[in-house]
């Protein structure tokens, strides 16, 4: 019997998970899929620590079993994100060797980035 119980909690927490609301944005050139409430490392924005920052444009967005897909952005959708940290990721080491030549160019790169809070999506 314990496997019943079992597969009822685990049918439980994926309608749990259904309910969620989430979203796909762009910013940056790159596409993240968000949920209210989750946090996010995205490319730097010129915004201070603490300010709101508002995504209009969004792709899709999905509550439940109901999703609405944009052509190419969901019209009148919009994320909401409260900034919380601005930094940088760790170090890339670049190693760019030339065999025979006695030539070796080391390089790193930290990119910058800006951390947010999810705080609303609007459909």
């Amino acid at each position: 019997m314990p496997a019943a119980k079992d597969t009822e909690k685990a049918l439980g927490e994926q309608d749990e998970r259904r309910q969620i609301m989430y979203a796909v944005i762009v910013t940056g050139g790159k596409q993240y899929k968000v949920a209210e409430g989750e946090y996010l490392k995205i490319e730097k924005l010129e915004v201070a620590t603490g300010e709101s920052v508002t995504f209009d444009r969004v792709l899709l967005i999905g509550n439940g079993d109901e999703v609405s897909i944009g052509a190419p952005v969901v019209e009148g959708a919009k994320v909401t994100a409260e900034v919380i940290a601005q930094g940088r990721h760790d170090k890339v080491r670049i190693i760019k060797f030339r065999r025979r030549k006695h030539h070796m160019k080391r390089q790193g790169h930290r990119q910058w980035f800006t951390e947010v809070k999810i705080t609303g999506i609007q459909a």
